[in-house]
């Protein structure tokens, strides 16, 4: 009969998509690992409060999904590879907990401030690129500028290009690269809060 066929057509389908479905991965970006080098008694030079932020991502990037680029004009926005939190704040964490790491401080804070220590330096964080292709390269282009905010002036500004490459074709690879660009983010700003905060 014509009801009975449609419910077997209907099961077939409900069968299908079930089969059809694979299971969602979620990933998060990692911090620097602690290293003697990286950690140099910063921590007797006085009590300065870093403020990181605000840190902003292009609106391509403010997603569940993680985003490959295909070439300069075209994105490719994974099914099944998604972001465990927004990628603003999973950044903004492992920023501030690389340089907590390099500069050996944890008087550090993250935009917007919370407490009622005034922040003496501020650094301004404007991804402008971040994305890769799997089996190629993660990329990073950010645009940071380094604040005294006691009379608000602008130390430093400068844009920074970085790229690793990834170590196997998969999505897994790609996070783990785009920390290591993090990384090198991390790394020249510390320098360069060294240079202004600690001399």
């Amino acid at each position: 009969s014509r009801p009975k066929a449609l419910t077997i057509v209907a099961l077939l389908m409900c069968l299908a998509g079930c089969a059809g479905s694979a299971p969602s991965r979620f990933y998060v970006l990692s911090p620097l690992v602690s290293s003697k080098a990286e950690s140099q008694a910063l921590k007797d030079e006085g009590c300065i409060m870093i403020g990181i932020g605000p840190v902003e991502l292009p609106a391509y990037l403010d997603r569940p999904q993680i985003v490959t680029r295909v070439n300069e004009n075209e994105l490719n926005l994974a099914e099944f590879d998604k972001w465990a939190e927004p990628l603003k704040d999973n950044f903004s964490r492992v920023l501030v907990e690389n340089l907590s790491t390099l500069l050996y401080t944890d008087a550090i804070s993250i935009f917007p401030w919370k407490g009622s220590t005034p922040i003496d330096y501020r650094v301004k964080v404007t991804v402008i690129r971040m994305d890769g292709n799997i089996g190629g390269n993660a990329s990073l282009v950010a645009r940071w500028a380094i604040f005294r905010e006691s009379d608000r002036k602008m130390l430093l500004t400068r844009q920074s290009s970085y790229s690793e490459s990834l170590r196997s074709q998969s999505y897994k690879a790609l996070v783990s690269a785009q920390s290591g660009v993090i990384g090198d983010l991390s790394r020249e700003i510390a320098e360069e809060i060294k240079r202004y905060a600690f001399r």
